[in-house]
C-alpha cells in the first residue's frame, strides 16, 4: 500500500518541542508527498534535516494563504500530494491552514489527518485539572479591553479553560485573570513544553503571578495557560439539570430526558443519568 494517495492533502502534527515527538507515520508521509506547506520554511527544514527528509518547501503562512490556495488546488486537481504543517504542534490549533482546508474540502479534494503532538492536550495530560470537559480559547486579544471582555465572557465557565500566550504578555494575561476569575481560583502555567526548559507552575492565579513576575526566565518561551472551570456555575448546572431530569423522567424513558435535560441545563447528561 502507498503512503500517501495522489490529489490528497495531509494535515500533519509535528513536535512542539522535542524533534523526536514525531510519529512514524508522519515521517513517511512527509518523506513521500510531492511538497510540504510549512508556516516557515526555514523552521521547518531543522525538522526535516533531523529526519532525513529531503522534500520541497513552500511557505504556507496568513500573510501569503489566500494568494496561495488558488495555485494548491491546480496541484491538486493535477494529481500531487501535499503536507500542511505548522512550526510546532497540530496545523490550524492557532497556525495558519483552514482557509486551505475550507478550501480544499469545497473543492471535493481529499484531506487526510496524520495526528500527533499538540500543546493544548500536552498540558492538559500533566496539569492535574479536570479534563474529561474543557474550552479552548487559543490566544486571547492583546488590547487590554478586549481581553478583559473575553475573559469577562469566561466567568462562569465550568469547563476547563486552556489559553496560549506568549513571553511579552503572560504577565498582563495574569494580571487580568486575577482581576475576573479572582486570586484564588486554580491555574497551571506550562512552559516551554517537551524542551529543555520546560516548567509547570500549578497553584492559584495569584501565586503562579507572583512567581512569574519575580523570576525573568518564566517569562520566556510559549506558554499554555489553564485555568479551573467556576465550580459554582458548574454546580449550578447540574442542580438546573437534575431537576429538569427529575420532571423529564417522569413522562419519558430516562435516557431520553437526561438528553433533554443536558441540552437545556448544559449539565453533563452522564451526570444527570446516573445520578439517582
Amino acid at each position: 500500500m502507498a503512503v500517501v494517495a495522489p490529489a490528497t492533502l495531509y494535515v500533519v502534527a509535528t513536535p512542539i518541542g522535542n524533534l523526536d515527538d514525531i510519529t512514524v507515520r508522519a515521517v513517511a508521509v512527509l518523506g513521500a508527498v510531492d511538497a510540504i506547506l510549512a508556516e516557515d520554511t526555514r523552521h521547518s527544514r531543522t525538522l526535516l534535516t533531523h529526519h532525513g527528509i529531503a522534500r520541497p518547501l513552500l511557505s504556507l503562512h496568513e500573510h501569503n494563504e489566500s494568494e496561495r490556495i488558488p495555485v494548491l488546488l491546480d496541484r491538486l486537481r493535477a494529481g500531487q500530494s501535499l503536507a500542511l504543517i505548522s512550526d510546532a504542534g497540530t496545523p490550524l490549533i492557532s497556525d495558519p491552514g483552514f482557509p486551505l482546508v475550507r478550501a480544499v474540502r469545497a473543492a471535493g479534494l481529499a484531506i487526510h489527518p496524520v495526528p500527533g503532538p499538540c500543546a493544548a492536550i500536552a498540558a492538559l495530560s500533566v496539569a492535574g485539572l479536570a479534563c474529561e470537559r474543557f474550552c479552548f480559547e487559543g490566544f486571547l486579544p492583546a488590547r487590554p479591553g478586549p481581553r478583559r471582555q473575553c475573559l469577562e465572557a469566561l466567568r462562569a465557565e465550568p469547563r476547563t479553560l486552556v489559553f496560549y500566550e506568549s513571553g511579552h504578555r503572560i504577565e498582563e494575561t495574569l494580571a487580568a485573570m486575577v482581576e475576573v476569575f479572582g486570586a484564588e481560583r486554580e491555574g497551571v502555567l506550562a512552559r516551554e513544553l517537551t524542551k529543555l526548559f520546560e516548567t509547570v507552575l500549578v497553584g492559584s492565579l495569584a501565586d503562579i503571578a507572583a512567581r512569574v513576575a519575580a523570576d525573568p526566565d518564566q517569562r520566556r518561551g510559549e506558554f499554555v495557560l489553564l485555568v479551573a472551570g467556576n465550580a459554582a456555575a458548574d454546580a449550578a448546572r447540574l442542580a438546573d439539570g437534575r431537576r429538569l431530569y427529575a420532571r423529564l423522567v417522569e413522562e419519558l424513558p430516562p435516557s431520553r430526558a437526561a438528553r433533554i435535560a443536558a441540552d437545556l441545563s448544559g449539565a453533563p447528561r452522564k451526570a444527570l443519568y446516573g445520578g439517582e
